[in-house]
This record gives structure tokens, sequence and C-alpha cells, in this order.
């Protein structure tokens, strides 16, 4: 049940990420979380798009996980090299800093440059 669930998660953002690859012909990068353990905010295939500019469609999460996440983002596009970002959502730091799911997150970030 859970990877139906996941799938699902994943299928919802494809029409709005592929229309917006298709319709913004730039650099983008897109990040995927990859695997995840206890509590996250989202699930493993949940996918976001992230321009030069910051902007994004999709979402891995929101609040500081996602914050993060948009930062190696942009140093990936600005590297032109794809990168392996660990969430931890457990410890103190994390709660200090409003997390409060608990769990960890993989998330893969690959940059885009369409010709």
């Amino acid at each position: 049940m859970e990877r139906e669930a996941e799938r699902l998660a994943l299928t919802s953002h494809e029409p709005e990420l592929l229309a917006y690859l298709a319709a913004n012909r730039e650099p983008c990068a897109l990040a995927v979380v990859v695997e995840k353990s206890g509590s996250t905010p989202v699930p493993t295939g949940a996918v976001m798009a992230v321009n030069q500019l910051g902007g994004i469609v999709g979402t891995v999460g929101g609040g500081c996980g996602e914050h993060e996440i948009l930062t190696h983002a942009l140093e990936a596009l600005r590297s032109g090299r794809p990168r392996l970002v660990e969430l931890d959502m457990s410890n103190d730091v994390a709660e200090e800093d409003g997390m409060v799911c608990g769990g960890r997150m993989r998330v893969w970030i690959e940059p885009f440059a369409p010709q």
C-alpha cells in the first residue's frame, strides 16, 4: 500500500513538472527524494524543479529542509554537477530549526541544461 501511495505522489506532480520543463527551455535542477526513513514530510519519489532564479515547481517537503535542498540545487546548477544530499530531521538542531518530522531523507539533485 505504501508503494502505491509513493507512486501516486510522484505522478501527481508529473504533469506540472513536464509542462514547466517543456515551456521554459532554461537550465534547471531536479531534486528527487530517493530514500527516506522515519517520519518525513513527503514520500520517496517526491520531485521539485528549481530554475536559476530559485523558482520552484513541486516540493520535497517545505520549510527548512526544502530551503536546504533549494540551496544545493542552485549550487548544482552553477557547477553543473549532480549531488546526493542527506537531510536529518531527527536531531536537536533540526528541532530547533522547526523540523518536526523526526526522519531522514536522501535527495538526488541533477542539473539539466536544455539544448
